[in-house]
C-alpha cells in the first residue's frame, strides 16, 4: 500500500474531511485531492503538513526496511 493510500484510509477511517485536512495543511484541495488519489507525488513537506494537521507521526505511514530486510513500521518491527 502507497502513503497516499495510508494516509487516505486513516483520515476515512477517522471520519474526518480531506478538505479540513486540506486547509489545516496548508495544501490547496486540488491539489491534496491529487495526492490522496495518487494523481500527484506526496513530497516528504506534504507528508510532513498533512501529518502535523492530523496530528500524528509521519512514522504512521511509511515503511522503513533495514539492511537485514527487516521492515520498520509505526515503531515496530515485522520480518517480512
Amino acid at each position: 500500500m502507497q502513503v497516499y493510500e495510508k494516509v487516505r484510509q486513516y483520515i476515512d477511517g477517522q471520519g474526518m474531511k480531506q478538505v479540513a485536512i486540506a486547509e489545516k495543511a496548508g495544501i490547496s484541495k486540488t491539489t491534496f485531492n491529487a495526492i490522496m488519489n495518487g494523481k500527484r507525488t506526496m513530497y516528504a513537506e506534504d507528508l510532513r503538513a498533512i501529518c502535523l494537521a492530523l496530528n500524528v507521526s509521519p512514522e504512521m505511514f511509511i515503511e522503513v526496511k533495514c539492511k537485514d530486510n527487516r521492515y520498520i513500521n509505526n515503531g515496530g518491527s515485522n520480518d517480512e
